[in-house]
């Protein structure tokens, strides 16, 4: 497995409450949920990770 990005992320507090009240929900550490959330976002944009970037025709 590649070694994993490291990020500085600033948030809004009640963003940032928000994210850990859904994490706790879910038994998942915040930064999962964030991880979670950004996966959600990518794959309703239709930008997966190791999807193609061309659109099929």
């Amino acid at each position: 497995m590649a070694e994993r990005k490291k990020l500085l992320l600033r948030l809004d507090p009640a963003v940032y409450d928000a994210i850990a009240k859904w994490a706790a929900d879910d038994l998942r550490s915040i930064n999962a949920q964030i991880e979670f959330a950004l996966r959600l976002a990518l794959k309703e944009a239709g930008r997966e990770p190791g999807r193609s970037s061309r659109k099929e025709e």
